[in-house]
């Protein structure tokens, strides 16, 4: 059962945006940018407050993702991200990116803390960073 709402159009949207962000990290790296966006649509909290539905999340500006701004992500979804991003808009969640709202690529190792948040572990070529519950209870 899905944790937020969604249509069929926001389904390719989210497989878009795990694709571009993600694809080097394969299936499982682009879950985990999946959980941090359906993070940041339950979030209620934090930079993510106006945040409703999954375009809101996408397009957000500013604070949003790199990823709308390059070519690669206007290309159409493909079905592998497509039954992915379900999975994520379903519930599933994977460490590290569990309560994430945020992620990144270094250049190097992982910061303790990124914008005040803390580090919550790295996958693959992304550090995720996760507010602590008192702050952001709707995503724990």
């Amino acid at each position: 059962m899905a944790v937020i709402s969604y249509n069929e159009e926001e389904v390719k949207l989210l497989a878009r945006l795990m694709r571009a962000e993600a694809e080097g990290d394969g299936n499982l790296g682009m879950l985990m940018v999946g959980n941090t966006g359906v993070n940041r649509v339950m979030a209620d909290c934090l930079d993510f407050q106006p945040i409703r539905t999954i375009t809101d999340m996408v397009f957000q500006s500013p604070g949003g993702f790199e990823a709308v701004q390059k070519g690669y992500f206007y290309q159409p979804a493909r079905e592998n991200e497509k039954r992915l991003a379900r999975r994520v808009i379903n519930g599933e969640r994977f460490h590290p990116a569990t309560h994430s709202l945020w992620f990144f690529k270094p250049t190097g190792d992982c910061p303790a803390q990124w914008y005040n948040q803390w580090n919550a572990g790295r996958f693959k070529s992304h550090c995720f960073y996760s507010p602590v519950p008192s702050a952001c209870p709707n995503i724990y």
